[in-house]
């Protein structure tokens, strides 16, 4: 399959994605419950609630509270599923999800909205960058980053009989949507191979599936043959497939809404060093938080757009 043609549907937000999935979901399973910490709207979550009421909490501004709370529901057989922006899903409870969730084993979904520079206008202090590393790192927590609207309503279905703590990360703006809309082509924990390549294999997550689309159209363009993976989960890693394709292509690039460190990037790479040393450039923010501004100068300033690809694949390729 080639990079040209795949088609996009329509542009959608990915949050857009989590709320018709999570009433979907809700018509399907009764034990689904829905916690919100005063940010109902910006979760799309208006049909749930609605359909629900029953199965609706609103927290208010106080995410601890809510997290313990998701942890206390599931004793009692219910799947809680979490939900505020990605910074305050992470940072400002990484204690409560550390004890109260993943050490105890605790079925809780953390749904986050609002990830990485694409949030935009917000600004750093809502550009939560570190947040895929702080979640991986946790041991039992499974870690999703869909690409677009049709996969994370995919996702936000399949968590919830996905037995364990969850961390399901997604966006704010609309963006292209191009995965199958029955979602079919989502699993939990394989990789999704958008084409096939010998030449550079690039790996990516996210909103940056499709800048990475576009960057491979351009490089096919310019007669390289190039392998892209959408890695949409990051733990646990699809290991295998990242070891079929670099050690046909022999070099890779990663591409993530996230910092380079302890992100997606480093989980490429690890696997790797342990089996197939290649050479690896990494697309992602450089140890540095955010700034206000739109979403597309943002992604060109810190050098995650498009051409930044291009540039970051002939680089490794020369390395080989």
């Amino acid at each position: 399959m080639k990079l040209k043609d795949i088609e996009v549907l329509n542009e959608k937000e990915t949050r857009g994605g989590f709320g018709e999935g999570a009433y979907e979901i809700g018509k399907e399973n009764e034990n689904v419950v829905i916690l919100t910490a005063d940010l109902a709207g910006s979760m799309k979550i208006a049909p749930f609630i609605k359909e629900f009421p029953s199965r609706f909490i609103q927290c208010g501004i106080a995410e601890a509270n809510m997290i313990c709370i998701a942890a206390g529901l599931t004793i009692g057989g219910k799947i809680p599923y979490t939900t505020t922006f990605a910074n305050f899903s992470t940072g400002r409870v990484y204690d409560q999800i550390r004890q109260s969730v993943t050490y105890s084993g605790k079925n809780v979904k953390i749904c986050a909205s609002h990830a990485g520079l694409t949030l935009g206008e917000d600004g750093a202090t809502h550009q939560i960058l570190e947040d895929i590393g702080m979640m991986k790192m946790l041991p039992g927590m499974t870690v999703i980053v869909p690409c677009d609207f049709n996969q994370t309503k995919a996702a936000t279905k399949a968590i919830a009989s996905y037995d364990g703590p969850v961390y399901l990360r997604f966006g704010r703006p609309k963006w292209p949507n191009f995965t199958k809309e029955d979602g079919s082509d989502f699993v939990i924990g394989k990789a999704q191979q958008l084409s096939e390549g010998t030449d550079v294999s690039i790996f990516a997550c996210g909103h940056m599936v499709w800048k990475a689309i576009e960057a491979g159209r351009i490089l096919e363009d310019k007669g390289f043959s190039v392998e892209l993976i959408n890695i949409h989960t990051i733990k646990p890693l699809d290991v295998n497939a990242i070891i079929r394709s670099i050690s046909k292509t022999k070099c890779a690039v990663t591409v993530e809404e996230h910092n380079i460190i302890g992100g997606l990037g480093d989980s490429i790479a690890q696997v790797a060093a342990k089996n197939v040393p290649i050479p690896i450039e990494y697309i992602g923010t450089k140890d540095t938080f955010g700034e206000s501004g739109t979403p597309t100068d943002l992604l060109k300033k810190y050098g995650l757009d498009t051409p930044f690809i291009v540039d970051a694949a002939e680089k490794v390729m020369k390395r080989k």
